[in-house]
């Protein structure tokens, strides 16, 4: 089946900011798709786990971050912990009992965070090259200095025409939520795709998330031609087995 492309339905934040989000009811856990960075909810693997719920009977639901595609704001004033309330708000509005979270990237981080937060009511996580803690490993000395004497650091971005732009709101708002140098009281099921080919995520990332994740239910899959996105269709295909295998375990 088709996803489902009708016009998004909104939660708004209590400064009047609208969170634009599609919500597939259906049977539960309800699967979330967190986006990446500078990404959204059109995203071919967000459409994908879209289409395979909906054919499933099962719940589902797809999001945007505050200033990022249909969702009212502006990009730069994005931080992570924003960005995991606005998670939060979207949930508490429609999927109020159990989900799985499914975060691509940055997606991956702000998946871990909302876990922390939502305690119980996460079933399960799913992580696509996940990048918890990237303010701290993703940039050089010199281009953190940048952003601290300008505010903000631009830099070319292989997945969009315009450059990709990080603000020292949202390095510092990273840098306060850092989980990897300690261990991450969850304990669900937790599974992580990682490409090997990854550019932007090194591969033993993950490795090291499953080391420090409490959970004993932990499966780290390396695909060793997989590049960042893991959005070919043998990619896609693998993180809609998974979650079909996540969701028969729960």
């Amino acid at each position: 089946m088709e996803p489902n492309q009708t016009a998004p339905s909104y939660a708004t934040r209590a400064d009047g900011v609208r969170i634009a989000f599609r919500h597939v009811k259906g049977e539960g856990p309800t699967p979330v798709f967190l986006p990446g960075y500078m990404s959204d909810m059109q995203g071919s693997k967000a459409l994908a786990v879209e289409a395979w719920a909906i054919a499933q009977g099962r719940a589902v639901v797809r999001l945007d971050y505050s200033g990022c595609g249909e969702s009212d704001g502006v990009f730069s004033d994005g931080t992570l912990d924003q960005w995991r309330d606005d998670v939060m708000l979207v949930i508490a509005q429609v999927a109020p009992g159990p989900v799985v979270l499914i975060g691509s990237s940055m997606g991956g981080w702000l998946m871990l965070l909302v876990a922390l937060a939502l305690g119980s009511q996460v079933k399960g996580l799913i992580g696509i090259a996940a990048a918890p803690d990237f303010t701290e490993w993703g940039f050089n000395d010199s281009e953190k200095a940048e952003m601290r004497v300008r505010g903000q650091l631009l830099r070319p971005s292989d997945y969009a025409d315009s450059p990709m732009i990080t603000t020292l709101g949202f390095f510092n708002s990273g840098n306060a939520n850092l989980l990897l140098g300690g261990y991450i009281a969850l304990e669900c099921p937790v599974r992580l795709l990682q490409g090997q080919c990854d550019l932007d995520v090194p591969w033993h990332t993950a490795l090291r998330l499953s080391e420090r994740l409490r959970s004993a239910d932990v499966q780290t899959i390396l695909v060793k031609s997989g590049d960042h996105r893991l959005s070919r269709p043998q990619d896609i295909a693998l993180l809609l087995r998974t979650l079909d295998d996540l969701l028969e375990i729960l």
